[in-house]
């Protein structure tokens, strides 16, 4: 048994134990342009009665030339309610991840993803039967890496279709990070876009199948645009 396929049964079984919580796991495989790579995500969602918790793990398989986890990145938040009667939540937030490619065929070389701290105000709007929210969030942002204070601005959304059958959601990001793309030590861009919107449709309450989109601006060491498609899988615990 591989080593990817060990890894996804132990994900497995974690998501079992914690049925818990609202949690699924996500096999994404990634056709893009010189990209051919599998993705998995395990993403939980938990509200209480001071706010909420979210948190997603990624993971990249056999990219880059390597065997077995090339990438790995994960995103935790909490918000907390300021008010019931107030759409709005303060927000605490950390992302960071590693990865490494392939040299040669014997060695790899590894690098980080920066860590970065985020605190601001969550504005929230969800419909009555909770069939469809947006989120608006509104940032400070601390990118550990080059010590820059930074900002970003996220709009988070989910909207059900046709009872329930059709699922379109999924996020947007633009921050301010400086990138020198061609490492000559001038800055070739100073604001980041990311977006991942997903459509699913959902079998029953367990198993979905769909597709999610990567468009990136001036991300993940690419300057200008770049779209990454994928078809997926879901399963819910």
């Amino acid at each position: 048994m591989s080593k990817s396929i060990r890894l996804l049964l132990i994900l497995l079984g974690l998501s079992c134990g914690l049925k818990a919580q609202d949690i699924d796991l996500q096999l994404l495989y990634d056709f893009g342009e010189d990209r051919d790579f599998l993705t998995s995500t395990v993403e939980m969602f938990n509200a209480d009665a001071y706010g909420s918790t979210f948190f997603f793990i990624d993971m990249n398989y056999d990219a880059n030339g390597v065997k077995g986890v090339s990438e790995s990145y994960w995103e935790i938040t909490r918000s907390f309610t300021i008010n019931e009667e107030l759409p709005v939540a303060l927000h605490f937030e950390y992302d960071g991840g590693q990865g490494q490619f392939a040299i040669d065929e014997e060695n790899n070389q590894a690098y980080t993803i920066s860590d970065a701290y985020l605190s601001g105000l969550d504005f929230i709007w969800n419909s009555e039967d909770f069939s469809s929210g947006v989120t608006f969030q509104t940032l400070y942002k601390y990118i550990r890496r080059t010590e820059q204070d930074s900002y970003q601005l996220t709009l988070v959304w989910y909207f059900n279709f046709l009872d329930g059958k059709v699922t379109f959601n999924g996020f947007a990001d633009f921050w301010g990070e400086d990138s020198d793309f061609d490492h000559d030590g001038s800055v070739d861009a100073d604001t980041v876009f990311l977006s991942e919107p997903q459509i699913w449709y959902n079998f029953n309450e367990y198993w979905a199948g769909g597709s999610e989109i990567e468009f990136g601006h001036n991300f993940g060491g690419i300057e200008g645009w770049k779209v990454c498609p994928t078809i997926a899988v879901k399963h819910t615990f």
